[in-house]
C-alpha cells in the first residue's frame, strides 16, 4: 500500500466521499430499482450500529478505499470493499481487508463471510487470493418492503 495512505475508522463527514467511491466501484448501486442498494440508507444503518467496524483508507484528505465489517457474536461479515479506480492493484484493498479481520478477530470471530456477485470475476480472484473460498452452502436471500424511518423506529 502506497505510504500516503492511511486506515481509519468512518467518520460521517466521510458520507458523499463514500457514495461518490461506491458508485464508481458498484454499478448497481446507481440503480433506482434496487432500494437495498441504496449507499446513504446503508451507511445510516451502519453507523447506527455503533460498532466501529466501519473503516476508510484516505490520501490526502480523500477517501479512496472503504471496507465495512460485522459481528454478530457468531460469524463475521465483510461488506463493501471497494478502492478508487486510480489506486487499484497497488495493496489498498488488501490493506483495509486485513485491517477488518484484525478489528473482527479482535473481538472474538473466528469465521468469516462474504458474498460477490458471481460475474465479479475479479472481485472473486481477490479474495480467492486472500483465503477465501467457497463454502458447501447455498445463499438465500429475501427483499423485505423499504420501511419509512417513522416504521422502522416503532416498536
Amino acid at each position: 500500500m502506497p505510504a500516503d495512505i492511511h486506515l481509519r475508522t468512518f467518520d460521517d463527514s466521510d458520507t458523499d466521499a463514500v457514495i461518490a467511491l461506491w458508485r464508481e466501484a458498484f454499478p448497481e448501486y446507481n440503480r433506482t430499482d434496487k432500494p437495498h442498494r441504496e449507499p446513504r440508507r446503508s451507511i445510516a444503518n451502519k453507523v447506527a450500529m455503533h460498532d466501529g467496524l466501519f473503516f476508510v483508507a484516505v490520501r490526502d484528505r480523500k477517501v479512496v478505499g472503504t471496507v465495512m465489517a460485522g459481528y454478530d457474536g457468531h460469524r463475521g461479515w465483510v461488506y463493501s470493499l471497494a478502492v478508487s479506480s486510480a489506486l487499484r492493484r497497488r495493496g489498498v484493498a488488501s490493506a483495509l481487508l486485513r485491517h477488518a479481520e484484525v478489528a473482527l478477530a479482535a473481538r472474538g470471530c473466528l469465521k468469516l463471510n462474504l458474498q460477490v456477485l458471481t460475474q465479479s470475476r475479479g472481485a472473486l480472484a481477490f479474495y480467492r487470493a486472500h483465503g477465501y473460498a467457497a463454502d458447501d452452502v447455498v445463499c438465500l436471500g429475501k427483499r423485505l418492503p423499504v420501511a419509512s424511518t417513522a416504521a422502522a423506529a416503532a416498536p
